[in-house]
């Protein structure tokens, strides 16, 4: 009988750590589907409504979707790294885990939409405070996931300590409350909205202050 539970838990725990690499599958799947839509929202030479002359005013006349581009695809890389680190201190994912994180990989085919749209309509309030909320979701799914992942230490893989898994979920909030703050500022003009994006540096740096601090006490 011993024997025989001690195989079912062999097969348990191998099927749920098949699941979590299937979950690391698939997500590297859709960011690398995701990269490859950003570099085809640049425009391309040939296109029908393609009439520059020069590079420079092709530049130009595009400043405000190359920047689009820069900003999706800095989000995009962060946002993979962060799965990266996330994944790999977990032990294996179950039912709910993997709905939460197949959650965020929509919300990141959304601000894949959002961004598209933002090119087409061009610069506006509502383009703008879409690409915001979209990121925002994106950032609360990927917080979401990690904070049941460790809820009593449930996902966790057993060489990771609590102290790291504490730092994890102090860094990986910096990605939604830099989309948070960006919010307001799509309603001041496309120009400050980009901008604010830079507002993660500040967040980031404040977070990883407040961790140092909580280590040091």
């Amino acid at each position: 009988m011993k024997t025989e539970n001690k195989l079912n838990n062999l097969g348990k725990n191998r099927r749920v750590i098949l699941q979590l690499a299937r979950l690391e599958t698939l997500t590297d799947v859709v960011y690398a589907i995701v990269i490859w839509r950003i570099f085809v929202l640049i425009p391309k030479p040939g296109e029908a409504n393609w009439h520059w002359e020069s590079i420079g005013s092709f530049l130009t006349s595009n400043v405000f979707t190359f920047a689009l581009v820069i900003i999706a695809l800095a989000i995009t890389i962060i946002y993979w790294l962060q799965n990266n680190a996330l994944f790999g201190n977990l032990e294996r994912t179950d039912g709910l885990h993997t709905a939460i994180s197949i959650l965020q990989l929509f919300f990141l085919l959304i601000f894949l939409y959002s961004i598209r749209l933002g090119v087409v309509l061009g610069a506006s309030t509502a383009t703008r405070a879409f690409e915001s909320c979209a990121a925002a979701l994106l950032g609360i799914a990927s917080v979401a996931a990690w904070f049941y992942a460790t809820k009593n230490r449930r996902l966790l893989a057993s060489d990771v300590t609590q102290q790291d898994a504490n730092a994890l979920s102090d860094r990986i909030m910096a990605e939604p409350i830099t989309a948070i703050l960006t919010l307001p500022c799509a309603f001041i003009g496309p120009v400050v909205w980009e901008i604010s994006w830079l507002s993660y540096l500040l967040v980031a740096a404040v977070l990883k202050r407040r961790r140092r601090g909580k280590n040091h006490s």
